[in-house]
This record gives C-alpha cells, sequence and structure tokens, in this order.
C-alpha cells in the first residue's frame, strides 16, 4: 500500500486520511502530504487537560490520543517502616505518543539520599547502604546525577549509550528559590540545575534523550540529607528530537496540582511524622489539618496569581519562559492567565479545557467541521507591565 508522511510528526499514513493517527493533527483537504510536499499544510496540534490517573493529583495538557502510564506512588506503611523515604508520596509517571514510548516524557520519583561524609557514624553506613530509609551517597551535582543515577534506572535495556553533551540550568535553580520564597520557605537549602543529553538503542530504535533534573540539599543541620527534584527526562527518535521538542516541553510546563489532593498529602506527611498519635486521633487531625493547608494554598496561589500580574515584566520571569518554551495567555473562558506553548503564534480554548495551536493567522477551528463540535475562544497573548 501506498503511504504518505504526517507533515507535523512524519508518521505514515494513508494518502486519503485527513487525521494523523498518532499525533492527531489535521490536513487540508486532499490527505497527508507526500516527503517532497510543503509542511505549511499542517494546521495546527489539539491538546486535552487530563488528571493524572492514580489519584488526580495534578492534570496535564495531552495530546490527543496519546498514552499516559503511571501516576502517583505510595509506600504501604502496613509493611513498610514510616522513614524519610516513605512519608512522601512519588511520582513516576509518563505520558506516551505511542505503548512503544517512541515519543515520550517522564517524571522520575524523587529519591532520599544522605552524605554521612564527616558525620561520626559515617564508619557503619558504607555507600549503598541504608540510613533511616534513605540511600547513603555522597552529593552529586544535577547533571552527574542524571548520568550516573537516573539514566542507568531509566534505561537498563539500553545499547550504545552515550552522554552527548551536560551543562548546568541556573534558570531551574532559580525557580527552585522562588517556590520556596512564594511558601514561605527560610532554610537555607542549597539547589544544582543540571541537564545530560544522551543518545542510546533501545529496541531497535535510536533515541535522543534530554533529562533534566534539579538537586536540594538539605546540608548538615538535616543530617546530609539531599534528593533530585522536578527529574524529567524528553525523548524523541534519534534526528526527530526538535520535531518534538515543543509539544513534550508543553506538557512538562502545563501541570496544575490539586490543591485538594495537595492538602490531603502534606497533611499526612505530617501525621506520619508525628507517628505517635492513635489512629482515631491521627485521623480527626489530619481532617483538620487538610482543610486549615486548603484554606493556605488557596490564599497562596491568589497571591502568587496576583504578585505574577503586577511583576510579569520581571527579567528572571521571561527568562524562563523562554528556557522551557512558555507564554502567558488571557483565557477568555476563565478570565484568568493560562501558561502554554510558544512554539505556535496563536492559541484556541475550549470551555472542557482543550486547546488547539497554529501558525495559521487565518485559521479558525470554529470554521472547521473537524474541530467544530465545541466552541473555540481565541487566547491572545497577557500583555506585558505596565501596558
Amino acid at each position: 500500500m501506498n503511504l504518505s508522511r504526517c507533515p507535523a510528526c512524519g508518521a505514515s499514513v494513508p494518502p486519503e486520511t485527513t487525521q494523523c493517527p498518532y499525533c492527531h493533527s489535521y490536513f487540508t483537504q486532499g490527505g497527508a502530504a507526500s516527503p517532497a510536499q510543503s509542511t505549511t499544510e499542517f494546521k495546527g496540534f489539539t491538546f486535552e487537560r487530563r488528571a493524572e490517573p492514580n489519584e488526580q493529583a495534578f492534570t496535564l495538557a495531552v495530546p490527543k490520543g496519546w498514552l499516559m502510564v503511571g501516576g502517583v506512588v505510595r509506600a504501604n506503611h502496613m509493611q513498610q517502616t514510616v522513614n524519610a523515604q516513605t512519608i512522601a508520596a512519588k511520582v513516576d509517571f509518563a505520558v506516551k505518543r505511542d505503548t512503544e514510548g517512541s515519543v515520550m516524557i517522564r517524571w522520575a520519583p524523587e529519591v532520599k539520599y544522605c552524605d554521612m561524609r564527616g558525620m561520626p557514624a559515617a564508619m557503619f553506613f558504607p555507600q549503598g547502604s541504608q540510613y533511616n530509609g534513605m540511600v547513603v551517597w555522597p552529593l552529586m551535582s544535577g547533571a552527574e546525577f542524571l548520568v550516573r543515577m537516573v539514566f542507568p534506572w531509566a534505561h537498563p535495556q539500553a545499547q550504545g549509550g552515550q552522554m552527548i553533551r551536560q551543562q548546568a540550568q541556573p534558570l531551574m535553580v532559580e525557580h527552585f528559590k522562588r517556590e520556596a520564597a512564594k511558601l514561605g520557605g527560610t532554610t537555607p537549602f542549597q539547589y544544582d540545575g543540571g541537564e545530560a543529553v544522551f543518545q542510546y538503542t533501545e529496541n531497535g530504535i535510536r533515541f535522543e534523550e534530554h533529562a533534566f533534573t534539579c538537586i536540594e540539599y538539605m546540608g548538615p543541620v538535616a543530617g546530609g540529607m539531599w534528593s533530585n527534584k522536578n527529574t524529567v527526562l524528553l525523548r524523541a527518535p534519534a534526528g526527530e528530537y526538535e520535531r518534538w521538542e515543543p509539544v513534550l516541553k508543553h506538557i512538562w510546563t502545563s501541570g496544575e496540582l490539586n490543591l485538594q489532593w495537595m492538602a490531603s498529602e502534606q497533611a499526612s506527611q505530617e501525621m506520619l511524622t508525628h507517628a505517635f498519635m492513635n489512629a482515631q486521633q491521627a485521623e480527626q487531625a489530619r481532617a483538620r489539618r487538610a482543610l486549615e493547608i486548603q484554606r493556605d494554598l488557596q490564599r497562596i496561589s491568589q497571591e502568587i496569581v496576583e504578585h505574577q500580574r503586577l511583576t510579569h515584566a520581571e527579567i528572571r520571569n521571561d527568562g524562563y519562559l523562554l528556557l522551557t518554551g512558555q507564554e502567558e495567555y488571557v483565557n477568555p473562558i476563565t478570565k484568568q492567565v493560562d501558561t502554554g506553548s510558544n512554539e505556535w503564534r496563536h492559541r484556541w480554548v475550549t470551555a472542557n479545557n482543550e486547546e488547539f495551536y497554529t501558525d495559521d493567522t487565518s485559521f479558525n477551528p470554529n470554521n472547521d467541521d473537524r474541530l467544530n463540535q465545541v466552541k473555540w475562544e481565541y487566547t491572545p497573548v497577557r500583555p506585558r507591565f505596565p501596558q
């Protein structure tokens, strides 16, 4: 059978189709483009907002038809002792174009380590052993952690793996410091952001993968505890990464926390820390504390939105948006500011939180019978202060 190629993702598709079964992009009348044709016939990319499947802890903008695998995981305290490693819920989660993960973004769980160098008990806890549930290991930079820890964990069957480059990510450090400040953090933690780029073969496919993380070091006051924050891996077939990077980065940066879940999780962590309380007292206190935390988070969220509205011209904020491929838009439906991708010139949304992006100035999804089952509203870029 003769096959054409999708001008958006390059997948092989029947010549008579008008929608790619892989990336769900639409073509102009007449089907997909042949390899020799211009890709300007591609009209846009549609995302839908979907919840993390295990506990609905957060939502993401996901391309239609893509798969969500994994999610929030937590320890079974009926079988495991409460310790520094098991108190908090962890996230091992991926969004994949297909079951093979030919194009994929994956979040690796946060793991707590302990650097015991200089501590009196260090001789009793060699590297790789456990101390209060933490892995005993010397502190690493973000880039070194990706090479030595994350890549072997994520790709145990990889062949021909090589690290193309690694570099620091100071903007990630600034981001985490700002987030800590918003929540009233005063502890002088140290941060180190890093990126590493790999190429490797897995299941007969050569991949390019960009990995990011930020290391948080809590210092001697916390017994040398350190951990990896927001560890994310973005991959696509070698030679196609640049084509898929805008889509993967938009998925990455589109996350929105469920405040009710966050309040319950924080209350749960507090209760596990004070495990001496009996079950009835713990449940009553947990419910009260969850409500208090949820109210505090709602207040903080409102303050953050107001602060961003007044200071959105800040150079560092714009620099971070540029690094992560984001833009801020005024949602005409919710009247609030959305964070979306900056890889396309035009963005439309629906009341169901679906997004549509396109570079075609003349294209209106309300005039396309493939998209107009719902009403699309155009979202302009948020005016920059002091306009």
